[in-house]
């Protein structure tokens, strides 16, 4: 039934390639998928979608097993598709913002947040790297993470190119050159410690890396991927937080914001103010950083 609207999906998504983060297209995508699928077999139009289609939609969502964050995804979704293509945003019709509301209040409006690896933990991590080619990969990935306050796409977009090392100290640099706010690629200079600072040279010389992404896959047989995916980046954390024996439950909450979480409540808890923390981990609204806050370990 809705040919049509599954067409226009692909020239949306083939129209805003370049102008959006990869994370947010196939976001855009998946979602209306589903939706398109849900309109199918409910015999009803996808795009443009009515208002009562929507708010039916919210109700089937609740049911089911989803957070109200993926929800709430899933309709910035299907307003964004109808945005970029001049088309009524049915998301926007009081009846759908009510049952938006109702959803929240049955569901909670915020999810778990992932557990924070703070400096404590952090610092029993890194003893636990070795002098291995993955080892000492680990040990500037987890370094970085924390010096940087670097997302986990950030993280994997870090290239040998960003690396600045000062030929009268040896000192490292480290550029950012582009990040979720700062998506025109202004840079920014990360904060990085001696400590990270020698894990990155260190890392520099046992993987022979002088061009391309910095931070890199290795794989079973110890041999360099030519990059790392963002995905891999929780993995690594809680592979290596297993490797100190600590509470499965923990283990289990950790996720690839864990060290960016921590690191924000270690600034908070040394004193800096919350404009210095959203600078340092370049938030652009506070509510995130007060809800980090929360949690932070007083």
């Amino acid at each position: 039934m809705n040919h049509t609207a599954k067409e226009i999906l692909i020239k949306t998504v083939e129209k805003i390639e370049g102008a959006y983060a990869p994370s947010t297209i196939r976001a855009y995508r998946s979602n209306f998928e589903t939706f398109i699928k849900y309109c199918d077999e409910n015999n009803v139009t996808a795009l443009p979608a009515q208002a009562e289609t929507v708010a039916q939609y919210i109700r089937k969502l609740s049911e089911g097993h989803l957070k109200s964050s993926s929800i709430k995804i899933a309709m910035a979704s299907i307003a964004a598709i109808h945005n970029l293509n001049s088309i009524h945003d049915p998301t926007e019709h009081p009846d759908v913002k009510i049952e938006m509301r109702r959803m929240y209040r049955t569901l909670g409006r915020y999810a778990k947040q992932a557990y924070g690896i703070n400096k404590g933990l952090l610092d029993k991590m890194v003893t636990t790297t070795d002098n291995s080619l993955r080892g000492i990969r680990d040990r500037a990935i987890l370094l970085v993470a924390y010096d940087s306050l670097c997302r986990r796409s950030e993280l994997v977009s870090l290239a040998f190119e960003d690396v600045l090392i000062n030929e009268k100290d040896a000192g490292v640099k480290l550029k950012l050159q582009k990040s979720k706010t700062d998506p025109h690629g202004t840079g920014k200079w990360l904060y990085l410690s001696l400590e990270t600072q020698i894990a990155i040279k260190n890392w520099l010389e046992v993987s022979g890396i002088r061009s391309g992404k910095l931070l890199r896959g290795i794989s079973v047989n110890g041999k360099i991927s030519d990059n790392l995916t963002s995905s891999q980046i929780g993995r690594i954390y809680k592979k290596i937080a297993r490797t100190l024996k600590i509470d499965p439950d923990t283990i289990r909450k950790i996720s690839s914001h864990s060290i960016r979480i921590g690191a924000a409540q270690d600034l908070l808890l040394t004193g800096k103010s919350f404009p210095e923390i959203m600078n340092r981990g370049r938030w652009s609204k506070i509510d995130t950083v007060m809800r980090y806050a929360e949690n932070a370990q007083y």
